[in-house]
């Protein structure tokens, strides 16, 4: 099959990101940008959102853009408390400002409690909007480890996710 001149070959780029975060008392526990109940909740700079912060590696990644940690250190007092999902929007805005675009991501969120299933409509719409995709283009998925390592012991959650970003190329 031939190209007319003027045809764009899509790329795509595959991003990783994972996160970790103790749980501590006197904490609120976010997940995708919804509040939790529990007595528990992640200990960190910002909201400790390990969720959102394993999409944001994911997305940077991709773009080739570094990572969370470099934009938005953990030593900044900006970031203090800061809503993960706003980071995430942030970043983006960035990734699209580089000519890229959010094809999917999935990710996969690992504690023992608390049940995730009944959150997991509302993580993936806070995830596709600041991610500026269709909810079809977001997947979240909740694991145990069964009782083994620290998530099993309940010590923290880790969540690590996917993504795949298109951009437009000159056809050669």
């Amino acid at each position: 099959m031939r190209c007319s001149p003027g045809r764009r070959k899509q790329t795509y780029r595959v991003g990783i990101g994972h996160d970790a975060h103790r749980l501590q008392a006197g904490r609120a526990l976010v997940l995708g940008g919804v509040h939790i109940p529990h007595p528990f909740g992640l200990a960190g700079h910002s909201d400790a959102d390990v969720l959102a912060h394993a999409v944001v590696d994911a997305v940077l990644g991709a773009a080739g853009l570094g990572d969370i940690g470099q934009l938005f250190p953990d030593d900044d007092p900006a970031y203090e408390g800061a809503d993960s999902l706003a980071l995430l929007a942030d970043v983006v805005a960035r990734v699209r400002a580089a000519g890229f675009a959010v094809g999917n991501v999935d990710v996969v969120v690992v504690c023992e409690a608390p049940r995730l299933a009944p959150h997991r409509a509302l993580m993936t719409l806070n995830l596709a909007r600041a991610l500026r995709v269709a909810t079809a283009q977001v997947n979240v998925k909740a694991t145990t480890t069964e009782g083994m390592g620290y998530e099993g012991r309940g010590e923290g959650i880790s969540a690590t996710a996917v993504c795949l970003l298109t951009q437009a190329e000159p056809e050669s």
